[in-house]
């Protein structure tokens, strides 16, 4: 079940500090039923694009992993346009209950200026849970905010996607 709560380690979502700051954010947490090492292993080009929303309609043209310094490079099809999403893994690691990457943006379409998206997977007795944990900001100020929604079904829409994908076998 996608869900927003607190972040792993006791850190929360950013939530009512966002609002206050401009920054907005997006929390989610799914439950699945395969163990961490098999989701890891199963954040691939493929998952990549089971999650891929209806709309915009999105082309990976570039998709070089999870690693530090891995890029991905996506095109976003707009009824009047396409727009260029390039974003880059700044950030990996793991230990023995979880594992996790950062990509930051470094070229975004028009309706952002900036994009962190932590990637979070952490073991649980019934499998593992993987968290979506982001934070974006618009071209000038209300823009991030008229986005919110569009971005925030897009992400909770995750949810069933990676249960169905990592469903145990």
């Amino acid at each position: 079940m996608a869900s927003s709560g607190s972040r792993p380690g006791g850190r929360e979502p950013c939530g009512s500090a966002c609002a206050l700051t401009g920054v907005p954010s997006l929390y989610f947490k799914t439950q699945v039923a395969a163990s961490l090492p098999v989701v890891k292993a199963g954040f691939t080009r493929e998952l990549f694009e089971a999650l891929s929303p209806p709309f915009p309609p999105v082309k990976v043209l570039r998709f070089d992993g999870c690693a530090v310094g891995d890029e991905v490079h996506l095109e976003l099809s707009f009824v009047v346009a396409k727009q260029t999403w390039v974003s880059v893994i700044t950030e990996a690691g793991e230990d023995a209950r979880s594992w996790w990457f950062v990509d930051v943006g470094r070229q975004l379409p028009f309706f952002l200026a900036t994009w962190r998206h932590e990637h979070r997977v952490e073991a649980t007795p019934n499998g593992a849970a993987i968290i979506d944990s982001i934070r974006y900001t618009g071209p000038r100020g209300v823009v991030g905010w008229l986005f919110y929604p569009a971005l925030w079904l897009q992400f909770a829409t995750r949810g069933p996607r990676y249960r169905q994908f990592f469903a145990a076998g």
